[in-house]
């Protein structure tokens, strides 16, 4: 009885998923164009750092004037 499970399961998955659409990546690995400096990676590591911490940070620092009840 599994046997037939397993064949008619076999049959009918492909049947129930649908059509899919396989995707492929096009990756191709090079050297950067132009070398990236010193300075250059520290301003971009401090601005992405700004943009996720300081928002909280804010808010950590203001908590008490949210609390406050007007």
């Amino acid at each position: 009885m599994s046997g037939l499970l397993r064949t008619i399961a076999s049959r009918a998955a492909p049947v129930l998923r649908g059509h899919s659409v396989t995707q492929k990546a096009s990756l191709y690995t090079r050297s950067a164009k132009e070398k990236i400096g010193a300075v250059e990676t520290a301003v971009g590591i401090g601005m992405f750092s700004l943009a996720i911490l300081g928002p909280s940070g804010w808010i950590l620092a203001h908590l008490e004037d949210y609390k406050k009840k007007d």
